[in-house]
């Protein structure tokens, strides 16, 4: 399961906040947690500060690559801003995000082309949201089929079905694991990638509803998520996932988790 870390985001008060003052020991200290906790990439957002999204994005690439070695996700729908962050990235990065909207595709293939960079690509229609497991697969498709024209690997394609909140949408969890297990089935080259908070949003417990949402969604093929890291039973539900998938050869990676006391 390929990880990237969400806490480095604009809408969250606190990173908010230390963007605004500039505090790059703040920025440094989330960087070096979530990478100690085991993510894979870094995402970085700026969107809160939309008159200074490039200038901040820039600020908070620099960051955190001075505070850790892990690739970082450039996480903007904004091909200004994200061109910007590019220039000062010294290190592979994934874009997040491409859709079907046209002027979003033809300011972010040329970076995605250009930087050779992993793209995630959502399945969503202009500003609609697609609800329908059917439609989620379609949309994911048109994509896939761009993407592969303009000469991008399908192994370098993270589909994101776009779970939305069951506040809101009851059915939003169900066919989302459905579009999932029909994408990996129809397109087994490519991944799958959920940012699995958005499940949760508006209700109670909510650490309970993502870690029930992620197991479920390994089970059906999710390869990627977008999460807190440093939600211990969150990771701790990813190991024994794997474990359960066969994954986990000897189950060793459980055991070593259980030695290191990670899984409690």
């Amino acid at each position: 399961m390929l990880i990237v870390a969400e806490r480095i985001n604009s809408s969250r008060k606190p990173i908010f906040q230390a963007i605004e003052a500039k505090d790059g020991d703040f920025i440094r200290s989330e960087a070096r947690a979530q990478a100690k906790a085991g993510a894979h990439y870094i995402g970085v957002n700026a969107g809160s500060f939309p008159e200074r999204e490039a200038e901040y994005l820039c600020w908070l690439v620099e960051i955190v690559q001075e505070a850790t070695e892990l690739p970082i996700c450039i996480d903007s729908p904004n091909p200004e801003a994200v061109a910007a962050a590019m220039e000062v990235l010294r290190r592979p990065t994934m874009i997040n995000s491409v859709s079907p909207e046209e002027k979003r595709l033809a300011g972010m293939l040329p970076l995605v082309k250009k930087h050779k960079a992993k793209v995630v690509a959502l399945c969503e229609e202009g500003a609609s949201h697609v609800p329908s497991a059917e439609d989620k697969v379609r949309v994911a498709g048109q994509l896939i089929k761009t993407l592969t024209q303009e000469g991008i690997p399908l192994d370098d394609i993270y589909i994101d079905p776009l779970v939305y909140p069951l506040a809101t949408d009851t059915r939003s969890a169900l066919s989302t694991l459905n579009a999932i297990e029909a994408i990996m089935r129809s397109f087994p080259d490519v991944h799958t990638i959920c940012a699995i908070s958005n499940v949760s949003f508006g209700l109670p417990l909510r650490r309970l509803l993502n870690r029930t949402f992620l197991v479920a969604a390994m089970f059906h093929g999710l390869g990627a998520t977008i999460l807190d890291p440093t939600d211990r039973e969150l990771m701790a539900s990813i190991v024994a996932a794997e474990t359960l998938l066969g994954k986990d050869e000897y189950c060793l990676k459980y055991i070593e988790a259980y030695q290191k006391g990670t899984l409690g």
